[in-house]
């Protein structure tokens, strides 16, 4: 398979200018498709994290970003968008050869990044503060100010767009940026910068340090200097994430795993719900922490379904992501592939009926990659490994149930709460199970969506604030009040003390 992009270097990015580490170290960055380089990364410490976080305090404390009309806010934001939009094709290569999603995903994941900018670039003269009434003279009133030096921490599995996610937001409220792509994925993150540049936003408030997390995420959540952290990732590193940001009780917004229901009732149209149903686990692999992992099947359609949906999953194409008649590729890393294949073992040891793949792919083209078979699990017991822990690939489990009482329990009986399907021609139930189901985002009879003017987060364990929409200017503001006193009249709040008259 081509590894596509000449072997160079990509350096930092901060205050608007190309630098190598301090340290001179770099890494290699690899593709998924058979594991072989296709860039060299340069790889950031801590004295670059210093470097960068002053780049972004200086370009937050000289106004010319926050105190910028919003229209002109706007223009930049907006040109990001456009730029994206005229690199679509060569965006969505590279991120296809970076993390292995197949080229139709990028390109989708690439235009919904500029579709994310665009949106925000709208917003940024519709942040408003409030009029409050007082009792005589006084006028009180509110404003929106951004926090200052943010701190954004994305994940591989959907780079681009998670970086425009961040980025749109706390842009548009006037806010700095430290941007810390992952490890395994750097290479859109530091081009979306330079778009930043090319755009017009000015030096220093877009800054893009790569290398590891353990470094720099820990760095950048410790610095005193850092006023905001937003983290997508695993549960377990948000966590540590909010211990490091304690010390400088910084603003925090996470979002992290998830565990999410799939739940189909004999009322629906069961073709629809078997392709809505692949749809949201395969797609990216199962890489996804929305994806629909648990696939809670009502009994009287059990058989039925089942037959159909893994003829139909066994049917899905795997190859290389950059072919256009691919549906599936690899997943990112030699090391996700074994971590994916011990929990299908675990699964197997405790009882679950495997009904398709549960291996790695074996074909002679596709033998060096991190191609894993689409997986099925019949008669998965919730208290299973498998239907409680994050897989993030392409494993299925499929857990029978009968009533309605019975399903919204164990769909709740998870440490995650970030999403789930309902599928139902019941519009009463579908809104009971709604209301009852403890995720934030919910969708009926279609299997996910996440357009940025719809807000995204997570209940539980899955996460902090709301990313998208308006919701996400909140993420990214602080409400200062203000109160004045309009009166002439002099006040003298000791000079008319009661007891002297």
């Amino acid at each position: 398979m081509a590894t596509g992009i000449d072997l160079k270097t990509y350096d930092l990015l901060i205050d608007g200018k190309h630098v190598p580490a301090a340290s001179g170290e770099t890494f290699d960055t690899v593709s998924p498709t058979d594991n072989k380089p296709i860039g060299r990364v340069a790889k950031a410490g801590v004295e670059d994290v210093n470097r960068a976080v002053a780049a972004a305090r200086k370009a937050f404390d000289n106004g010319h970003w926050r105190y910028m009309t919003p229209l002109e806010r706007s223009k930049r934001i907006r040109r990001a968008a456009e730029i994206i939009r005229e690199r679509v094709d060569e965006l969505a290569e590279i991120e296809t050869r970076n993390c292995g999603k197949i080229i139709i995903e990028s390109r989708g994941d690439v235009l919904n990044s500029a579709n994310c900018l665009e949106y925000y670039a709208n917003l940024t003269g519709q942040i408003w503060g409030e009029t409050i009434p007082m009792n005589g003279p006084l006028l009180d009133y509110t404003t929106r100010e951004p926090y200052g030096v943010c701190a954004q921490i994305i994940p591989w599995n959907f780079p681009m767009l998670m970086a425009a996610w961040k980025l749109g937001p706390a842009l548009a409220t006037g806010n700095t940026i430290v941007l810390k792509p992952a490890s395994a994925t750097p290479i859109t993150a530091l081009l979306l910068g330079d778009i930043c540049q090319e755009a017009g936003i000015p030096d220093g408030v877009v800054n893009v340090l790569t290398g590891p997390g353990a470094t720099i995420g820990a760095a950048l959540a410790e610095h005193p200097d850092v006023d905001k952290v937003a983290f997508t990732g695993e549960t377990e590193t948000g966590k540590d994430i909010i211990r490091r940001s304690a010390g400088t009780i910084k603003k925090v917004s996470l979002e992290l795993g998830g565990k999410s229901p799939n739940i189909v009732f004999p009322d629906t149209d069961i073709d629809e719900a078997v392709n809505g149903s692949l749809f949201a686990i395969f797609t990216n692999a199962g890489q996804r922490c929305t994806a629909r992992t648990r696939l809670f099947l009502h009994e009287s359609i059990h058989d039925e379904f089942m037959d159909q949906l893994v003829k139909k999953a066994g049917q899905i194409r795997i190859g290389d992501p950059l072919e256009e008649s691919t549906q599936m590729g690899p997943v990112i890393s030699q090391a996700q592939c074994q971590r994916i294949l011990s929990f299908v073992e675990k699964a197997r040891t405790e009882g679950a009926d495997l009904r398709l793949g549960g291996v790695k792919v074996d074909e002679a083209a596709l033998r060096d990659g991190n191609f894993v078979q689409p997986t099925i699990f019949d008669q998965v017991q919730n208290d299973m490994t498998i239907a409680q822990q994050e897989v993030f690939g392409p494993v299925l489990s499929v857990i029978p149930f009968s009533t309605d009482e019975e399903v919204v329990r164990m769909a709740n009986d998870s440490i995650y709460g970030l999403a789930a399907t309902i599928w139902t021609n019941d519009i009463k139930r579908a809104h009971r199970l709604a209301r009852d189901i403890r995720a934030g985002n919910i969708s009926i009879n279609f299997p996910t969506v996440n357009p940025p003017e719809a807000p995204f987060g997570g209940f539980k364990q899955s996460g902090i604030g709301r990313e998208l929409s308006k919701h996400a200017i909140d993420l990214y503001t602080q409400v200062k009040n203000v109160v004045i006193n309009l009166d002439d009249k002099k006040f003298d709040w000791y000079g008319a003390w009661p007891t002297d008259k």
